[in-house]
């Protein structure tokens, strides 16, 4: 294999696994070709003014040990310091650590704050009045006798697990804001990738083990479901510090990392990739890079546009047809923050203990807020100001996207003080970060998408990989997985790419096998 190249499209979680596996896996080099100016992806830490902004809020957990061995070989763990030491070091230094994390999310629901995943606890039901709870637990029943049997849309998946009722308060429209259609229009891939196995009879029995004094307090929680996990490994100054170094240390062992430059083209002979076409922003006309092998973490949609021919018609009418949801945060730096929590064992100092809170308020367009404090005092330069981060889903053009900087900051203010964040004299400061084609969606063409990955599988050295590569809404340790197993099948000249597509395909979780 020596003086092999590899093309990599896309320095995100799962491009830069692929150039570190082949550079120690392999005598294959890496060329990571990367159209932005950053590194890591959606997986990117943005540093504004000292204070860090986690897209989308990244924690490192997983059921693979092989991917926690490879997070902690790229930054060591550092023993978890208590909430007081935390808010007290100093936010500038550069900790080369992960630190361990407790992790509370919750849902913001009649103005009032409930348990991810729901808890059948006495301020449960007080909050959610007498009638609803009754409501509820007639129609969970009514679920679990009668089941959809043919799950058809995510509407259905989530009615089986979780009632009718349940499903309308907690469910549905968060995930209508996230997707911008109703469940019934999504498939119900989505929630077995999401939600897993989780259901109101495991929530209840890890809840009771929780009750019976048996919390796990390890990293390792293999046996739990995502949904339910209470600690969290986390990069002291965002994801985006690991992936920073993970671009180092491939650079040192011999692979290239171009930022700034565009894949615009696929050059095939026969049933094999040859080439990429790209062009470096800004400068030239592009130029052909050949390799012996391309691994590709770009949108589905643009990787069959830059196909050069020999496309059928209809892989390129599905390709282009494939839906995304774009994303925007807006950084809010406070000197107050004015929602309360009733139970103090989540508040502390005037602050929320949550690392993430779910908007269910339809009266307002924002869908999450993220506590950056939260996540690692070190996101925040000043630990007596409050960091958060109100998280907005979108199509790119529309009305949202379109808005200015400027607009979009002050309806974000407003939309904080109508849900009792904060009040504008609380705002010292705020940022406005777009990211596009963040969440491959379950909807439109998504239902003829085997026909694009039939005609991409026939390449014998092209590998999809990541969340974008596959349109699957991959987590970050998925996505690392099929970079992985692209690897394994470049060293061992494995053909097939089944065993990329399993990853994360069903209920389980197959590397646990």
């Amino acid at each position: 294999m020596a003086d092999k190249r590899a093309i990599i499209i896309g320095a995100g979680p799962a491009g830069l696994t692929a150039a570190y596996e082949l550079l120690t896996q392999t005598d294959i080099k890496p060329v990571v070709i990367e159209a932005s100016g950053d590194i890591g992806g959606i997986s990117k830490t943005v540093n504004y003014k000292g204070n860090r902004i986690d897209i989308g809020g990244h924690r490192f957990f997983s059921k693979s040990g092989r991917v926690l061995d490879w997070w902690l070989n790229i930054l060591p763990l550092q023993p978890e310091v208590d909430s007081l030491a935390a808010r007290e070091c100093d936010p500038v230094k550069e900790l080369q650590v992960m630190l361990v994390r407790e992790r509370l999310s919750r849902i913001l629901y009649l103005r009032k704050l409930f348990g991810y995943p729901i808890a059948l606890s006495f301020r449960t039901l007080t909050n959610l009045g007498f009638v609803r709870v009754i409501k509820i637990a007639a129609s969970y029943a009514t679920a679990r006798l009668w089941p959809i049997r043919q799950e058809k849309s995510l509407a259905d998946f989530f009615t089986n697990r979780f009632g009718k009722e349940l499903y309308a308060t907690f469910f549905r429209d968060y995930t209508e804001k996230v997707w911008g259609v109703p469940c019934d229009r999504i498939r119900p891939e989505w929630g077995a990738q999401r939600v897993k196995g989780l259901s109101i009879t495991r929530a209840l029995v890890h809840a009771l083990k929780n009750l019976a004094g048996k919390k796990d307090s390890s990293v390792d929680q293999a046996e739990v479901e995502t949904s339910l996990i209470e600690r969290f490994l986390y990069p002291a100054h965002g994801p985006g510090q690991l992936w920073e170094k993970v671009a180092g240390r491939v650079r040192e062992m011999g692979g290239e990392i171009l930022l700034h430059h565009e894949a615009t083209g696929i050059r095939t002979e026969g049933e094999r990739v040859v080439g990429v076409e790209v062009r470096e922003q800004g400068g030239g006309e592009p130029r052909l890079m050949t390799g012996d092998y391309v691994v590709s973490t770009m949108a589905v949609k643009d990787l069959i546009g830059a196909w050069d021919s020999g496309v059928p018609e209809e892989v390129r009418r599905v390709a282009s047809e494939l839906p995304y949801r774009d994303f925007i945060t807006v950084g809010l730096l406070l000197n107050r923050f004015r929602l309360r929590d009733n139970d103090t064992a989540h508040e502390m100092d005037g602050l929320v203990r949550d690392n993430w809170i779910y908007i269910q308020e339809p009266d307002v367009k924002v869908g999450r807020l993220q506590i950056f404090n939260n996540w690692s005092p070190y996101m925040v330069k000043d630990p007596a100001s409050i960091w958060i981060g109100l998280e907005y889903f979108c199509n790119e053009g529309d009305d949202l996207w379109e808005k200015s900087d400027e607009e979009f900051l002050n309806f974000a203010v407003r939309e904080a003080e109508q849900i009792g964040i904060a009040l504008p004299t609380d705002v010292l400061d705020g940022v406005v970060i777009r990211m596009p084609k963040t969440y491959p969606a379950y909807f439109g063409a998504y239902d003829r998408f085997d026909v694009v990955r039939e005609f991409t599988d026939r390449f014998s050295n092209l590998f999809l990989v990541g969340r974008n590569g596959m349109h699957r809404y991959n987590n970050q340790d998925h996505s690392m997985l099929t970079a992985i197993a692209a690897v394994e099948n470049i060293k061992n000249n494995v053909l097939t790419k089944d065993n990329l597509w399993a990853v994360n395909a069903d209920d389980e979780y197959h590397e646990e096998k």
